[in-house]
């Protein structure tokens, strides 16, 4: 049963199917959440006792952060199924992905510089976790670079596949810098086996936030992949079959 399922996630027309019935579910709930979630921590939370309000991009700072390294981990695995087992949908995939994640890679820096100002009292330091992430930023950009720069499709697969993997190292070094390193980016607030450090009426709108963020990244990355499907399958019969209707 379990290797049946698996077996239909891999062709483009049954995930086809299936993405457009959960895709208005997704967009309607990230939708809420992502509303809730901002509009609570960004208007309503009491202002930091040290921060002021400044500390309130972390509404939209934290998921970002969270979902660029997220997207690249996934975009490995991802990767890592496609170069083992030829599986034509894991490269659209990730193809898909490296736009999304490296948004979200951009949004997380520009945000950091923009509470690092008042806080740090300079837009950028050259700090372990702000250099990483720049790092992971180039990661997607030369995967989408390095896409475009190959003219064959299974070449630039097989390639970006090996840059993905290679680059998953970063990841770590993330997420630990600020245990490993001396640094002046604050350590983790959320904390999944000791109490987070942060004040409920904080942590809460911001648990919301990163759950419509995520569900926001899978509602374009569904999007964005059923577009790629009708691209690249566009010669076949049931995509011919599929724009007639529509035409």
């Amino acid at each position: 049963m379990k290797w049946t399922f698996f077996h239909r996630m891999s062709s483009p027309k049954w995930f086809y199917d299936f993405s457009g019935q959960c895709l208005p579910w997704v967009g309607l709930l990230a939708l809420a959440l992502v509303v809730t979630g901002l509009t609570w921590g960004l208007l309503f939370t009491p202002p930091d006792y040290l921060q002021g309000n400044s500390y309130r991009i972390i509404f939209l700072h934290v998921p970002s952060a969270s979902l660029a390294m997220t997207i690249y981990v996934g975009l490995a695995v991802t990767a890592a199924i496609g170069f083992v087992w030829k599986i034509k949908l894991a490269d659209m995939a990730v193809s898909c992905l490296a736009p999304i994640g490296a948004s979200f890679c951009a949004l997380a820096l520009i945000s950091g510089s923009i509470w690092g100002k008042p806080t740090w009292g300079t837009w950028w330091v050259w700090d372990a976790r702000l250099t990483s992430m720049l790092i992971l930023l180039f990661l997607y950009l030369g995967l989408i670079a390095l896409r475009e720069a190959i003219d064959s499709r299974e070449t630039a697969a097989r390639a970006c596949a090996i840059l993905a993997m290679v680059g998953v190292v970063n990841i770590p070094i993330i997420k630990f810098s600020v245990d490993w390193w001396n640094t002046l980016h604050q350590g983790a607030t959320i904390k999944i086996t000791t109490e987070s450090s942060m004040a409920m009426e904080m942590l809460i709108p911001l648990l919301i936030s990163i759950a419509g963020f995520y569900l926001f990244s899978l509602f374009v990355f569904l999007l964005r992949l059923r577009a790629e499907i009708i691209s690249r399958e566009q010669r076949t019969t049931w995509v011919k079959a599929l724009l007639g209707a529509h035409s």
